[in-house]
């Protein structure tokens, strides 16, 4: 067995392009670290609708050149088996984009020369850009494939690959399974032809062309005048959002200075993601010391992609708290329906059914979709996408993605309007709450070292199913596996309560089981939501307490 472990680790050196991960290779094999090479090499990592992402290191369970090469050249087979990939007479054109994390332009590099060697064209960003600027070059150059090198608000230590084609949009079955099986027929690098040039190196034009489409975001003549703190999460949206906010005419932004520029280690969060615990701390400091006092912090993730808010709280504004991604959606939905906004409203199946109340008011359409913005980008006649990750897609026609800029426009022209009228952002929730109830969420997610915890809990709730929670009666339960009239299977269960709805899934990104839970509370009038909120917050706690011990979390 363990000389079986060796001989499989020696074949994969000799054809290691990268001389970093060889090193690191060939010392785990000199020490006969069978442990840590039984980790690397138990099997390979799975590409799916997310790509591919994992832990940087060598061997093919981790993100590498190797691993990298490979799933470029299953994606060109697969994209020269979808007929000829022409568009205006010239081969395909694959856009390459990347991030700043450890190993990111590498990776992008070795994508373009597989590209070209495989004789599709390949166009690189011209630097570390925000991933929606990836989306959007996709449909402007009318290229047939796009793929953004990135692990977005994943750990330092994590890189992966992500995959879009030419709608813009990102990849879904049954694509993510052919370029799959492509990859796994690639039977070794060194069939693998990549050319040491012959791709472009894209100019900031098509920069230019981006920032130019977010004129489309904004109402023409609205308030620009909300101030705001903003924090790049050490990622690359600074320099995208600042030309955005300034050719927008709203106040500069005054920056987190400690997370402004990009760096791979992360040094100030334990996680680089707004939602964990102390991401936002350095946010909050620099808000209380900022003169005049802002309206709004926003931060994005480290790829742009994702947006979160921060609103002033308590009796004298002091405080400041992270709006929910579900707060923050229903905010630019209804900011949208007042100004007059058509089309469908999408969302998918974790998120607040409160856009379903709004857009049915506004007699537009809804839908819910499974979750990741692959599947709610192609909702019909789609204007508004959101999911309650801090995922926004506010112009579908110039980015059919997520977008942490055009989110962020939007949610400052909101309060900009909002502070014309002398009003706030949580008093727009107010008026929602009770205008359609009020809609609380939360969720319960457990991060775990062992995925087979994960397994285990999924099919404790199958075989032990809980028929109430929190006191209130389950009337439904949905395993999402068998799939419904209006979703594709995928592992998950929906419980429907008197009241209120639990979804449990698997994490798609990351080693973490994932509980979203909404209550819905009736309140007639303002007066009545602080003890609405109270119930609310009441019945959430007690539904994560029931739920943990069903599925022994």
């Amino acid at each position: 067995m363990h000389d079986e472990l060796i001989a499989q680790a020696q074949a994969w050196l000799t054809e290691d392009p990268d001389p970093e991960t060889r090193t690191e290779l060939a010392r785990l094999i000199d020490a006969k670290d069978h442990t840590e090479l039984a980790a690397r090499f138990s099997g390979t990592l799975q590409f799916g609708t997310a790509g591919l992402r994992g832990e940087l290191g060598a061997g093919p369970m981790r993100m590498n050149s190797s691993v990298v090469i490979r799933a470029a050249a299953g994606l060109a087979a697969y994209l020269k088996k979808q007929g000829p990939p022409q568009r205006e007479g010239g081969a395909g054109l694959v856009v390459i984009g990347y991030d700043a994390r450890h190993k990111s332009y590498d990776f992008a590099r070795d994508t373009a020369a597989v590209m070209t060697g495989a004789g599709l064209r390949a166009a690189v960003l011209p630097r570390p850009l925000p991933t929606p600027v990836l989306a959007f070059a996709i449909r402007h150059l009318g290229a047939v494939a796009g793929v953004e090198v990135t692990a977005s608000h994943n750990p330092p230590r994590d890189n992966g690959y992500k995959v879009y084609l030419g709608d813009g949009s990102q990849i879904v079955p049954p694509a993510d399974i052919d370029i799959a099986a492509e990859i796994a027929a690639v039977p070794s690098l060194t069939t693998v032809r990549r050319p040491t040039e012959g791709w472009d190196t894209l100019d900031d034009s098509v920069l230019d062309a981006y920032l130019a489409r977010t004129d489309a975001v904004l109402a023409k003549d609205s308030p620009r005048t909300a101030r705001t703190v903003y924090t790049a999460m050490h990622g690359v949206g600074k320099d995208v959002l600042l030309a955005a906010f300034a050719r927008a005419g709203f106040p500069e932004p005054a920056l987190v200075t400690e997370q402004a520029e990009p760096d791979p280690d992360f040094p100030t969060v334990a996680f680089p993601n707004p939602e964990e615990p102390g991401a936002m701390d350095l946010a909050f400091a620099t808000a209380r010391a900022t003169t005049p006092a802002p309206d709004l912090i926003i931060a994005n993730d480290p790829d742009a992609d994702r947006c979160a808010v921060a609103v002033r709280d308590g009796q004298d504004g002091a405080d400041w708290r992270m709006l929910r991604g579900d707060e923050v959606g229903a905010l630019l939905a209804a900011h949208l329906v007042r100004r007059g906004a058509t089309g469908t409203f999408a969302e998918s199946i974790v998120s607040s059914s409160l856009l379903g109340r709004i857009a049915e008011k506004a007699g537009l359409p809804h839908v819910e979709t499974l979750t990741g913005f692959k599947w709610i980008a192609r909702a019909e006649g789609l204007r508004y996408g959101y999911e309650e990750a801090l995922g926004y897609c506010v112009d579908p026609d110039g980015v059919r993605d997520k977008d942490g800029i055009t989110a962020a426009l939007l949610i400052t022209e909101l309060a900009s309007q909002l502070k014309e009228e002398g009003r706030t952002l949580p008093d727009l929730l107010d008026d929602l709450a009770v205008e359609h109830g009020l809609h609380a969420t939360d969720q319960l997610s457990v991060r775990v070292e062992d995925l087979s915890l994960i397994t285990a809990a999924m099919r404790r709730l199958r075989e032990q199913p809980p028929t109430e929670l929190a006191g209130l009666p389950i009337t439904r339960t949905d395993d999402l596996t068998q799939g419904t009239d209006t979703l594709p299977p995928t592992d998950g269960l929906r419980y429907t309560l008197d009241g209120a709805r639990v979804i449990v899934r698997p994490s798609g990104t990351e080693p973490k089981l994932k509980c979203y839970l909404e209550v819905v509370v009736p309140v007639a009038t303002h007066a009545g939501l602080p003890e609405a909120r109270a119930r609310a917050t009441g019945l959430l706690e007690s539904i994560k307490r029931d739920l943990s011990t069903a599925a022994g979390i």
